[in-house]
């Protein structure tokens, strides 16, 4: 055998060290898992007060698949409205003045034969088919979109 300490035959496969494990994790990794915890229950709490806060929504625009006159449509429009709005904001308008106060809350331009229908045209003799549907559309952009002004709370 050859004794020569520099000898190829002498060496040894290097020993690797164990592989780190995952566990126990670093403190750092369980602020890290709390704080998203935290902001999911947080996210979630959020998204639940705005579904709640829009049932009056989804609750008018399944009730607006049903009413095909004038009348009923603007009645819905108010009940909406008074879901959204306080009380004596709403109930003393009346006419032109709630037209314009619906017409106000949306960013949406109201054509002006919804605005018509809704000031004079639900107290008079039935509206045009085409007068109608518009002032549907408009209902259903309008219970989507509409944004109640602090102003008006």
């Amino acid at each position: 055998m050859n004794t020569d300490a520099t000898s190829l035959t002498r060496l040894h496969d290097i020993l690797m060290p164990p592989a780190v494990s995952w566990w126990p994790l670093a403190t750092g990794w369980y602020v890290l898992f709390v704080l998203l915890m935290l902001a999911t229950g947080f996210l979630c709490y959020r998204y639940y007060r705005r579904w709640k806060a829009n049932a009056y929504r989804r609750a008018a625009l399944r009730e607006l698949t049903h009413p095909n006159d004038a009348p009923a449509i603007a009645e819905l429009l108010r009940r909406t409205a008074l879901a959204a709005a306080s009380r004596s904001e709403i109930a003393s308008k009346a006419g032109s003045e709630w037209a314009d106060w619906l017409a106000s809350q949306s960013a949406h331009t109201m054509p002006m034969e919804v605005h018509q229908l809704l000031s004079t045209g639900i107290y008079g003799r039935p509206g045009k088919e085409q007068d109608v549907r518009l002032l549907r559309q408009y209902a259903v952009l309008w219970i989507s979109d509409h944004t109640i002004s602090d102003s008006s709370l």
